[in-house]
């Protein structure tokens, strides 16, 4: 049977339309119900970003670069981009950046760039980052791990099966997210108690017995003087943004890292030692 001309564009169309509605065979689906309002979380519409990268290339921190650098265009930051730590001896200029997203694994930073880099971080400026980008930076920097607020120790077994839970707040950085499975590095990390923990992993005992059961912060955030730092510890490969969660709380991570300068300081520490 001959189907008319005008029915078949017509059913043609209706197909491309459910083609395009139909989820990808083997595509993630984030797992938020609500995402944060504009006012939960500063705009990065005219904040001055510093973008850094370099370090260890096993991290491919140009594709770190590359990736983050044309989201924070598409929200109307002013952008720079270094693959140079001198950047943080310019005291003229860290003094009017509103936020660092740095993506520096292993490396060396001289006394004057780290000094450049604390002193405008306790200053306001706001610094952002995940993985090795910032907590497994410079080995040789107590300072510096001090400011990020943990230090990246071990990651055993490389890349595995875990799972990362959401640790019951209102935080708009976390809103709507659910415990989620990935597969990627499990970094097991040494942490300050008094940063506000958003989401943990647990370790298991199969390759280190002595951290069976141990669990371990995988996002947080916390204060360096006036400036926000705030970490997230997934980020071993490009691959890991795909991952729905990941990218969401990647981005919401440097907005409100990004509001050192503009909002009220939040009162939330609690440390986990010596509570009675």
């Amino acid at each position: 049977m001959m189907i008319p001309y005008h029915l078949f564009k017509s059913l043609l169309f209706c197909f491309v339309i459910i083609a395009l509605l139909a989820p990808t065979a083997g595509a993630q689906v984030l797992k938020v119900e609500t995402a944060p309002s504009a006012a939960e979380l500063p705009s990065l519409a005219g904040r001055k970003v510093l973008l850094v990268y370099g370090g260890w290339p096993g991290h491919k921190p140009d594709a770190f670069a590359e990736r983050v650098g044309a989201w924070l265009n598409e929200q109307g930051a002013i952008l720079s981009v270094s693959d140079s730590l001198d950047v943080y001896t310019d005291e003229t200029f860290m003094a009017s950046v509103d936020l660092v997203v740095q993506y520096w694994t292993m490396g060396t930073i001289t006394k004057e760039q780290e000094a450049g880099l604390l002193k405008a971080v306790k200053n306001g400026t706001g610094i952002a980052g995940c993985h090795g980008g910032i907590g497994d930076s410079f080995r040789d920097n107590p300072e510096y791990q001090y400011m990020i607020g943990g230090q990246w120790v071990a990651h055993p077994g490389g890349e595995i099966d875990y799972q990362v839970k959401v640790v019951p707040t209102e935080d708009p950085v976390m809103k709507g997210i659910g415990d989620f499975d990935i597969h990627t590095e499990q970094y097991y990390m040494h942490v300050d108690p008094n940063v506000k923990v958003l989401a943990t992993t647990t370790f298991n005992g199969a390759v280190d017995s002595w951290i069976d059961s141990a669990v371990i912060p995988v996002v947080w955030k916390k204060y360096y003087g006036k400036g926000r730092v705030f970490y997230l510890s997934i980020g071993h490969s490009p691959e890991t943004f795909d991952v729905p969660e990941v990218w969401a709380m990647l981005t919401r991570g440097i907005r409100w890292a990004s509001g050192s300068k503009y909002l009220p300081r939040e009162e939330w520490m609690s440390p986990v030692y010596g509570a009675k």
